[in-house]
């Protein structure tokens, strides 16, 4: 027999794929299914209802999710109850051609219209047919539907949604639509509500943050935004994702160095580092103004960090240009670089592009660059041996936080942290613990001994209180003007 959680609600389980983006919109879709009567199901039970937020930037996210819901066909064979939704970029993209593949799937609903699921899982659970909807084009934004946050003490606050480049590589354009940004004052209201719910670390969100105030023609607005951010009491961090270097100003980087809880740390897609290979993506900068910018925000901000994304293979793409890609790696010297393999994504130009590049060479090429950047990050890394770190806890322990006095958390530049002790008041989730780093590696570093300090802040005490890695009865955010 099935396990329900103590109210006996009907369960749901979300499957989430791709970026941060994403992750946030799954905190909206699991808010939506509890005021609508459904509970978390528990861990080691069969929910009675799954939904996938997916992803469409590459073409494994295509794989997984399709191999993920034939794991499911005899779950719906056995339970007719038994629901499946589909949403997200791939919903948005697919449309009906989920239903045909995969015709088990009950709801399939785009990136604009998550808000409507529970009544597109009513309408086919009465009507017995699956239920498809996909709107073209935002009517509301996100942030005034409930959520049950996967945090205590840290969430993300979206700004904007869409966006306005047409980098050739990229279909996101095209499934979330054109970029539309939230008032400052909506934005800001649902910091200090966060914040007063016991956040105290924050992550802005946007396709394209510093293009923030396109819709508002205030070209200045993601400064202020962010020095707005740094008249928050208790907001102790603020960080930003993702910025686009043909937009990068120089007001932000001195909003960045003159506020305080605004964290020193940029992560900035490079995408590749060939000013050809630039050109044919459609990325209106070349790899000499997106070093500028690195040297700017480090001439203002010494001890920032700067991490990236990078593509390779991308069509055209030879040996001389993915070279000129490991140098700039070498130049700017990376903390940390997320690599990705060049995927087709039918309906954007790349995909139709003359010199696709061979996959053993894509293959062998991302193998090396992947050597490269570690021995960059490893070598950053290690600078900061004997240099004094802030740490928040996170949330969800490491592999080895269940041994004695070690946790797991994010320094103020956002490297990873492993602060060994065996002394003393162990941190909570959301607490900033002040120690000497003794020891590096190409992802983290590690501290050992006692910490110097421990802080307690409004986040631990948060967390103190809602235990789980998935909270429960989390307050939802108040619904504001559009």
């Amino acid at each position: 027999m099935k396990t329900l959680l103590k109210t006996d609600k009907p369960t749901y389980l979300v499957e989430t794929y791709g970026c941060q983006m994403n992750a946030h919109d799954s905190e909206r879709i699991t808010g939506l299914l509890d005021e609508a009567g459904y509970a978390p199901v528990s861990e080691g039970a069969d929910p009675d209802l799954v939904v996938f937020n997916t992803c469409a930037v590459r073409e494994a996210a295509d794989e997984r999710l399709y191999g993920s819901l034939t794991r499911y066909i005899y779950t719906k064979d056995t339970n007719p109850n038994f629901q499946i939704a589909v949403g997200g970029c791939l919903a948005q993209k697919d449309r009906g051609e989920i239903i045909k593949r995969a015709p088990w799937v009950d709801v399939v609903f785009g990136t604009h219209n998550f808000g409507a699921l529970p009544r597109l899982l009513e309408r086919a659970r009465i009507e017995r047919e699956a239920q498809v909807e996909i709107l073209e084009s935002l009517e509301h934004f996100p942030s005034t539907l409930p959520a049950r946050r996967h945090s205590a003490f840290s969430a993300w606050v979206s700004i904007s949604v869409g966006c306005n480049n047409t980098c050739t590589f990229c279909i996101v354009p095209a499934l979330r639509g054109i970029e539309k940004d939230r008032a400052p004052e909506d934005v800001i209201g649902e910091i200090q509500t966060l914040v007063d719910q016991g956040v105290v670390e924050i992550t802005l969100l946007g396709q394209n943050v510093n293009a923030y105030g396109v819709g508002f023609d205030d070209s200045g607005a993601f400064a202020k935004l962010l020095r707005t951010c740094g008249n928050i009491d208790g907001l102790e961090r603020v960080r930003f994702m993702s910025p686009h270097p043909r937009d990068f100003t120089d007001d932000v980087i001195e909003a960045m160095a003159e506020t305080p809880n605004v964290m020193p740390h940029l992560h900035m897609p490079l995408q590749s580092g060939s000013n050809y290979i630039l050109q044919k993506m459609r990325r209106s900068y070349r790899a000499e103004r997106y070093v500028g910018i690195i040297d700017r925000v480090r001439s203002a901000i010494p001890d920032a960090s700067i991490t990236t994304d990078i593509i390779v293979g991308f069509p055209g793409e030879t040996e001389e240009y993915f070279q000129e890609t490991i140098d700039l790696a070498k130049e700017v010297k990376f903390s940390a670089a997320f690599t990705y393999k060049y995927s087709k994504r039918p309906g954007t130009p790349a995909a139709t592009m003359e010199n696709q590049v061979d996959p053993a060479i894509v293959g062998e090429r991302y193998t090396r660059l992947h050597g490269e950047l570690e021995k960059i990050s490893f070598e950053v890394n290690k600078k900061a041996i004997g240099s004094t770190v802030e740490v928040m806890v996170a949330d969800h322990p490491g592999r080895k936080d269940d041994e004695s006095g070690r946790v797991t958390g994010r320094s103020r530049d956002f490297r990873l942290v492993h602060a060994n002790y065996v002394e003393g008041e162990r941190p909570r989730p959301g607490d900033i613990l002040t120690a000497v780093v003794t020891e590096a590696a190409p992802h983290h570093l590690v501290t050992d001994g006692l910490p110097l300090s421990i802080r307690k802040t409004r986040g631990g005490d948060a967390a103190e209180e809602r235990k789980s890695g998935i909270l429960l009865g989390m307050p939802t955010i108040p619904k504001r003007s559009n």
